[in-house]
């Protein structure tokens, strides 16, 4: 893959911007946490969840907390990197599609291992083919080609898979009226048209997408804030919605990424966010996804690093 513009993307810009952060953890923290992650890789040279086999979606968040970390060895990347081209071979979900080619971005550019050739243009038409066939009439993008209605994450990743390989988005402005509809009286955003009621990680992913497009200015976010600010819980995280009592991690990370985005990182307590992401780390390393947890995974991981790593950034300053 060309590196020319990748790094111009909002994953890699976001990327960039945590290993900034991370750089003011401890280095006995990213350390554990790197270890750990290496621990992790598997002998086909992916990454797994809790169960079950490797596969791109978590062997791409392991590669970014890697990344993140500076934990990314020629050794790590290139076992990845041949997985990830036996999965070039399989009929992979969009999700999956979306994590191989951000994976394979993040070998290239860590490590120099290619896991998509620059002039492999038929691989960049497929995904571009059957991410139409997601479209739908609403201006958004379905998780299935049988869906009729758009989903506000499915959006954000098809948007950023467009990004990734370099093919423009078709009709933007319909993305645009689409998540306009989503949009919540109370604030947020609705992850599908009949849904109850907004979530901080629809939330997240329609200013990501709004971002992504260059389109930040297009919807008045004041909503938007004050519902974010709405959902950091007493233990310091975001919860995921307003019917849920308990924080989480991937909630906490991803209402904490869009407040950045926003510049409206004063309306929540940061440091009580970076406490509750120290809480959810385990000895010797790892995260767990709340506090209910106790098994870690390397998703969660991410997102504790990628929480930390934001929390140092905004103290900071």
């Amino acid at each position: 893959m060309s590196d020319n513009q990748a790094p111009q993307s909002y994953l890699h810009e976001l990327t960039l911007r945590l290993a900034i952060g991370a750089q003011g953890l401890s280095p006995e923290i990213r350390q554990a946490h790197a270890n750990w992650l290496v621990a992790q890789q598997r002998d086909d040279g992916g990454f797994a969840g809790r169960e079950g086999e490797s596969d791109p979606y978590y062997t791409a968040f392991a590669l970014r907390g890697l990344w993140i970390l500076d934990g990314m060895t020629p050794e790590v990347g290139e076992r990845a990197a041949r997985f990830l081209r036996g999965c070039m071979q399989r009929r992979e979900s969009i999700i999956d599609l979306i994590s191989l080619v951000f994976a394979a971005a993040i070998c290239e550019l860590s490590v120099g291992a290619v896991v998509i050739a620059d002039e492999d243009d038929s691989w960049r038409t497929n995904i571009a083919d059957l991410l139409a066939t997601l479209r739908t009439s609403d201006g958004g993008f379905a998780k299935t080609p049988e869906g009729r209605a758009g989903s506000t994450y499915q959006t954000f990743l098809s948007v950023l898979c467009h990004e990734l390989i370099e093919v423009p988005v078709p009709d933007t402005d319909g993305i645009l009226r689409f998540l306009e509809s989503q949009a919540h009286v109370d604030g947020g955003f609705l992850e599908i048209r009949a849904a109850k009621r907004p979530g901080v990680n629809p939330t997240a992913a329609a200013i990501g997408t709004l971002k992504s497009l260059g389109r930040l200015d297009a919807i008045d976010h004041t909503a938007t804030i004050e519902f974010l600010s709405e959902m950091q819980s007493d233990e310091g995280g975001m919860t995921a919605n307003t019917r849920i009592p308990f924080a989480d991690l991937l909630s906490t990370c991803t209402g904490l990424i869009t407040l950045v985005d926003l510049d409206a990182t004063s309306v929540v307590d940061v440091v009580s966010i970076q406490k509750y992401a120290r809480m959810m780390q385990r000895s010797p390393g790892g995260f767990v996804g709340l506090s209910l947890d106790d098994t870690t995974d390397v998703e969660y991981t991410f997102y504790g690093i990628a929480s930390l790593a934001l929390c140092e950034s905004v103290i900071q300053g």
